[in-house]
């Protein structure tokens, strides 16, 4: 059996695949003071027997939370002599350029804890300067003293030769081997001594904490017989050893909400839909994800906590390129001090949780204002609802302010919260030259199936997919994920003097180098496989383009073929190209993928059913346009593939519900998923 558990902001989820191919679910609460306890409870709750368990995945928030929530280690950074500043000094990006009261953001090492060696490499990696090893002791007697719980050891140009860090981090090992530590060449082979040093500094902050976290859960799971192998998902889309996580849990800052859009591209390729808009609402986020021609694609630019007022902080490893924005169930709604409504990014997250869950929150949320116009009913939650509380807690906190009714101020708390999620989608289809009506739309989360058919419309997309058991869709993803590991090296050459010799060499080294990093996860070499990418641009530019190219022997040929790639690329992504410009490569980007054995997706069987015996209820539900429109209900449990429902409709499951409006309709295919025609014709128009 394989078991995959997903912690999110409000619930665990589990979702496991036995021998026969037969999938069953599971959510409890989330625990954010102890998250393993909550990973227990949903495998309780589920009735699996541990001692069945072959695979264990599991994709946690502990790193972003420790970022987040600035619950890390206390870090001491060792650098080149000259530059302990960088963190300081970052990059002149500033996103609110005419805001002379911005501040950059604070680093996560403070200046006195940033000690510096003398050392020197040029950019090919030479020694200038060679390393003062007596200096070290030095430094550790003082970070000692200061009670630093973790070192990070970046140097210049290291990326390009990582012998000085290498010595470094010995010497650390000898005089203080309890020490968690980093080295910059561990994490990323990328220049740009900012991003490179910030990424280390961060790995280091978390790495107590992610090994502690690790090591209670993989206990837990010890002590109830789960013997099989355990993995953990990362922000590539892959998953790696608990032990391979605990040395760089950096790579684990998107874990679990990545699971959900790899998981929308597997379900594509069974669907024979290559363009999938993948999106994603849970308890406290809304997430989404662009997959063109099957491939979900995976960046290094990526960063917390950048917004239109602060740059954040950058983390240079792999990461899906994902969008994320606070709203979710539980986001609250808040009038600002202009009097305009608000909905996230502020979330009532488990605990207390909306007002509907009578825990004690007080402040309405996306949640309430759904139940409020019937899209939720009082009878599918965990809680007793005291439905007159919910809709006093709208009244006084949004609807009396614009003299509107409850409905109308519930309507438009949805309405907000539908805004902001429709400018997150595109972001990452209009404004990045696609075009929607080119994509069908998955749809997963607690929430995803709920506001889905209306935002598809609003976006232009044709077709929204919600898949079975699409509240848990992330942990099934995890369950499709194969081992993932991706080598991105810096590599600076022209196209048009390349040499061949060299630069296949390098790929040889890299494929060399994975190979055994695979080997020693228990992969044969057989089950390894390759893709291959290059950074590139026109020389004299700042910014690249991620160009997919053979992973065989490079030739005269295939530098053609990419050069021709890269243009049509860079005009896709800038809507120019310069076929007169002379190209270089940036990076090397090498992803391998461990194969392993995928569960089996069975079809469902048809008994010939109609579709009214699926009908649970006719309820009134409140829309825009028509107000109070009495509604049918349908069980999802109850439906077959073949069934057709037309909209206004509600299909209710398990911790989510899908709505369809007017004009939209449904059908159930023969894996059991709601295919939904938005009723966006061709052309665009509805």
């Amino acid at each position: 059996m394989r078991v995959a558990t997903d912690i999110g902001g409000t619930f665990t989820d589990l979702v496991y695949v036995d021998e026969n191919g037969n999938f069953g679910i599971s959510k409890a609460h989330t625990t954010p003071s102890q998250f393993e306890n909550g990973v227990i409870n949903v495998m309780e709750s589920s009735g699996i027997n541990p001692e069945s368990i072959e695979m264990f995945i599991h994709g946690s928030t502990v790193v972003i939370n420790a970022l987040t929530e600035r619950k890390g280690a206390k870090v001491g950074l060792i650098t080149t002599k000259g530059t302990k500043d960088v963190l300081e000094i970052a990059r002149g990006n500033r996103p609110d350029l005419y805001n002379f009261r911005y501040q950059k953001p604070a680093p996560f090492v403070e200046r006195y804890l940033r000690l510096e060696v003398e050392e020197r490499l040029n950019y090919k990696g030479e020694i200038l300067t060679p390393l003062n090893e007596e200096q070290i002791p030095d430094i550790l007697s003082f970070f000692k003293k200061e009670n630093v719980e973790a070192i990070a050891v970046c140097y210049l140009h290291s990326y390009k030769n990582p012998i000085h860090e290498k010595r470094t981090v010995d010497l650390i090992h000898q005089l203080w081997p309890e020490i968690a530590v980093t080295a910059s060449h561990e994490i990323t082979k990328e220049w740009r001594e900012y991003e490179r040093t910030n990424t280390t500094v961060l790995n280091s902050y978390v790495k107590p904490t992610a090994t502690s976290y690790i090591d209670r859960l993989s206990k837990r799971l010890t002590d109830r017989k789960v013997n099989g192998n355990s993995y953990i998902m990362q922000s590539n889309g892959g998953s790696t050893t608990f032990e391979g996580a605990k040395q760089s849990p950096i790579h684990m800052v998107e874990s679990g909400p990545v699971a959900g859009i790899y998981g929308a591209a597997v379900l594509g390729e069974i669907l024979g839909e290559e363009n999938i808009i993948a999106f994603d609402i849970g308890g406290t986020t809304a997430k989404c994800s662009l997959i063109s021609k099957g491939e979900v694609k995976v960046t290094t630019d990526y960063y917390i906590e950048k917004t239109d007022k602060t740059s954040g902080y950058p983390v240079k490893v792999p990461v899906v390129d994902i969008v994320e924005i606070g709203n979710g169930g539980g986001s609250i709604a808040w009038i600002d001090a202009t009097g305009s409504l608000k909905v996230g990014p502020q979330s009532a997250g488990s605990v207390p949780g909306p007002v509907a869950y009578g825990q004690g929150g007080l402040e309405p949320t996306t949640t309430d204002a759904n139940l409020v116009t019937g899209r939720l009913s009082k009878k599918n939650f965990d809680y007793e609802v005291d439905l007159e509380k919910v809709r006093d807690a709208i009244d006084q906190k949004v609807a009396s302010h614009y003299d509107l009714s409850v409905e109308e101020g519930a309507l438009g708390i949805i309405e907000i919260a539908n805004s902001n999620m429709l400018n997150a989608l595109k972001l990452i289809s209009v404004r990045k030259g696609y075009d929607p009506a080119d994509f069908s739309m998955i749809a997963f989360g607690g929430g995803g199936s709920m506001h889905a058919a209306a935002l598809a419309k609003e976006l232009g997309v044709k077709k929204v997919i919600v898949p079975v058991a699409s509240s848990v869709f992330s942990a099934w993803g995890m369950l499709m994920t194969d081992l993932r590991h991706d080598y991105i090296q810096t590599y600076i050459k022209k196209l048009n003097d390349m040499d061949l010799s060299e630069i296949n060499s390098t790929w040889n080294e890299m494929m060399d180098h994975a190979f055994n990093q695979f080997l020693d996860e228990g992969i044969d070499k057989g089950q390894v496989l390759f893709h291959c990418f290059v950074d590139m641009r026109y020389v004299g530019q700042e910014h690249t383009v991620k160009v997919p190219v053979p992973n065989s022997v490079w030739t005269s040929d295939t530098v053609e073929e990419i050069i021709s790639r890269f243009h049509h690329l860079h005009e896709q992504n800038y809507t120019f190209k310069l076929l007169d410009a002379s190209t270089e490569i940036v990076s090397l980007h090498l992803t391998g993928f461990g194969k392993v054995k995928k569960p089996t997706i069975n079809t469902l069987i048809t008994t010939g059913k109609l579709v009214n015996s699926a009908l649970k209820e006719c309820r009134p539900v409140y829309y825009k346009e028509e107000g109070w429109v009495n509604t049918e209900v349908y069980n999802r449990n109850e439906l077959e593939p073949g069934m057709n429902i037309n909209g206004p409709a509600i299909i209710e499951e398990t911790s989510a519900s899908t709505v369809i409006y007017s004009g939209q309709s449904l059908i159930v295919d023969s894996y059991g998923n709601l295919i939904i025609d938005t009723g966006v014709k061709q052309d665009g128009n509805f």
